[in-house]
């Protein structure tokens, strides 16, 4: 049997150094200005709103310029990623940019035994990081043990609709060829390279992946007694996730379709609390 978490974290490991080292993680900047907050937290902020003094974890942090990013604006924050290369590098980072952060290193699923039930105000998960996970519903569940009550979750995902895209797409057409729904087994790619600029040569490795559909992950955090507060689609993504179709959007780190962005949603923004008993 394949161990997809083995093959998957290994895959991590061979891409933190050149991710470290890409421009779109913006390294060097959060490093030599306190001031700097990722591409992502910052799309995030205006939905995010205040947590200055929030207890934060940061769910599938990698290298941890989102998490950093997220202590900038005033969390105490703790991020989990099951990747120790990685983790070295968000350390690494965290210390050089003089920004207090825990860095744990666990699988998801175990991340309430690990740090403790109930002993965080704000569970955040930043794009790219769900369909790592083969249950949408066991991620929930774990959520859910994680957050205090009157606890936030807070996600911004790729859409699952642009995961179900055919790969290689046809030139100017949106088509639909893959899973749109969770199945018991991943969708597994032979890789090379990554999704960063990078002159770093990256052997072919494995990477198994899991599509939710979006009202799965509504519905896994209804069932784990999360409420719904907030469900936004847009139409962009903090990255050319479809080569040759896309344009900047403005001035902005977001990429949206070059034709028709209306067309479809590419990421989406879930909030949920957890009710105090």
């Amino acid at each position: 049997m394949t161990n997809y978490i083995a093959e998957n974290r290994a895959n991590w490991d061979a891409r933190a150094a050149a991710h470290a080292a890409a421009p779109d993680y913006c390294v060097e900047k959060l490093i030599a200005d306190p001031t700097f907050i990722s591409k992502v937290v910052r799309f995030d902020r205006a939905l995010l709103g205040d947590i200055a003094g929030v207890r934060g974890l940061h769910l599938q942090c990698h290298i941890g310029t989102d998490t950093i990013s997220l202590a900038r604006l005033g969390g105490i924050m703790t991020g989990l990623d099951f990747s120790p290369a990685s983790l070295a590098y968000a350390r690494d980072i965290a210390c050089r940019a003089a920004v207090p952060v825990q860095f744990v290193e666990a699988e998801v699923y175990e991340a309430a035994s690990v740090l403790g039930h109930g002993n965080f105000d704000l569970v955040y998960t930043g794009i790219g990081a769900l369909h790592y996970l083969p249950s949408i519903s066991t991620w929930a569940d774990t959520v859910a043990d994680l957050l205090a009550p009157g606890g936030r979750l807070f996600i911004r995902e790729q859409h699952p609709l642009v995961s179900a895209l055919a790969d290689p797409m046809p030139a100017g057409q949106l088509v639909i060829d893959q899973t749109y729904y969770e199945r018991p087994e991943p969708s597994t790619w032979i890789i090379s390279g990554t999704y960063v600029e990078t002159d770093a040569k990256i052997e072919r490795m494995p990477v198994h992946l899991w599509n939710h559909g979006l009202g799965e992950v509504v519905m896994a955090a209804i069932a784990s007694g999360l409420l719904i507060t907030a469900l936004v689609e847009h139409d962009s993504v903090p990255f050319e996730a479809l080569p040759g179709e896309m344009e900047r959007v403005g001035d902005s780190d977001e990429w949206r379709l070059r034709d028709r962005p209306w067309r479809m949603p590419m990421t989406y923004t879930l909030s949920a609390i957890k009710p105090a008993p």
